[in-house]
């Protein structure tokens, strides 16, 4: 674990409540403020450069305790390679990818009740639907990662598809997760890039039993909530404020639409995305990334519920999506809904909010940067911002409704 310790500095650690303070603060005089900025500056990036190499300090460890431990962990990642075979005879019309080095990575969370622990979810009608949607992109530059989450319930043209005994579906206009149910994460990739013109490089599909285990390998991830929930429908009886929860509490969370919000999808989107910015910082810790009794459990409960592209069903796969994440602030990890608004020929669907989420589409196509505010209307991009500088000539970036991982959860 040396390597580990060498790359996270030894300049002294910085509590949760230093991460969130706001630079350059108050202090004992301009000067004080000035330098104590600076070093939480120099703190900061050390401590979320951990981040990045997670998987780096996992291999160091594995070596460590033998080789067995490192071929187990690479070896629990299941490799789609039906879903490779289909969309390689859509080659020809799929998107072309714009910028080099960026990458489109397209994450699904299935419904699935098969398989060992699922059943307790539901009766298992032997199909499966993708219950969440986020299409995470990271910036050529590594300067950004923007995860936009996609109503199941969005009306879109589903191509025809490839079901799993070989029959083929007819084209259809129907809610989005229903290509996945049609013709699995290939059916469900060729409807976004159709729908979206954004080259999809990778894909991950995330069963309900994987997400639960990871999150008791964190022991638990804090969330903050406004009133007492009690959901006898998804077994979740918590009280108000500040709340650690468990793997089985966590997943009633950001699945339960009866009794938290409104019970929109949109409200349960925005919430899955609050837990996935708690869940960054969590893993960012460096209690998880440099203890590798902690780190084991965490990436071994995550890789056995991954099912990937075959470029990413590999530790070393994964390693190079990931090793230049680490440098990312966590302001500039960033969470939206794409702007959409109720269908007009059912209230209790879906549909794009034109222009708006053309132009989301295109910053994210051709990685223009991208900017979220929790005061931007929810449905739609108003306003400008531009998280990055801008260069000569360019224009504001719009700002869309949304939040990042360095939002306090109780904010």
């Amino acid at each position: 674990m040396v390597v580990g310790a060498h790359v996270c500095g030894t300049e002294g650690d910085v509590s949760g409540d230093d991460a969130g303070t706001p630079l350059g603060g108050p202090g004992t005089g301009a000067g004080a403020s000035a330098t104590g900025g600076g070093l939480r500056r120099r703190r900061r990036r050390r401590r979320l450069g951990c981040a990045g190499i997670a998987v780096a300090v996992l291999a160091v460890a594995a070596l460590g305790v033998g080789w067995t431990v490192y071929t187990r962990l690479d070896g629990n990642i299941t490799a789609d390679e039906a879903a490779a075979a289909e969309l390689a005879r859509y080659e020809e019309e799929r998107p072309t990818a714009l910028v080099r080095g960026a990458r489109n990575v397209l994450v699904i969370g299935s419904d699935s009740r098969s398989g060992d622990g699922n059943a307790r979810y539901g009766r298992d009608s032997g199909t499966a639907r993708s219950d969440t949607m986020i299409l995470l992109h990271l910036a050529a530059d590594r300067d950004s990662a923007t995860a936009v989450s996609l109503p199941r319930d969005l009306m879109v043209d589903v191509p025809g598809c490839r079901r799993p005994d070989g029959s083929r579906t007819e084209p259809v206009f129907a809610q989005f997760n229903y290509a996945f149910e049609a013709g699995g994460s290939a059916c469900t990739i060729r409807t976004l890039e159709k729908l979206t013109g954004i080259r999809i490089d990778h894909h991950v599909v995330v069963d309900f039993q994987g997400f639960e285990e990871m999150v008791d390998a964190l022991d638990g991830v804090e969330v903050c909530l406004r009133e007492p929930v009690d959901d006898k429908d998804a077994e979740l009886k918590l009280p108000a404020g500040r709340v650690t929860l468990d793997g089985e509490q966590a997943l009633g969370y950001v699945r339960a639409r009866k009794s938290l919000g409104d019970g929109s999808d949109t409200d349960r989107m925005d919430r899955q995305q609050r837990f996935l910015g708690a869940l960054v910082n969590k893993v960012r810790s460096d209690d998880v990334l440099l203890n590798p009794v902690k780190l084991y459990p965490v990436l071994d409960a995550a890789t056995s519920s991954l099912t990937t592209d075959p470029d990413l069903a590999s530790l070393r796969g994964l390693y190079d999506l990931v090793r230049g994440l680490g440098g990312i602030p966590t302001e500039r990890v960033q969470f939206l809904t794409v702007p959409r608004e109720s269908y007009a020929g059912d209230p209790n669907r879906d549909q794009l909010v034109e222009p708006d989420a053309g132009k989301l589409f295109t910053r994210l196509r051709t990685d223009e940067p991208v900017a979220v505010a929790a005061t931007a209307g929810r449905d739609t991009a108003t306003g400008s911002g531009n998280p990055r500088d801008p260069g000569p000539g360019d224009s504001p970036a719009p700002t869309f409704s949304g939040n990042t991982a360095a939002k306090d959860i109780c904010g």
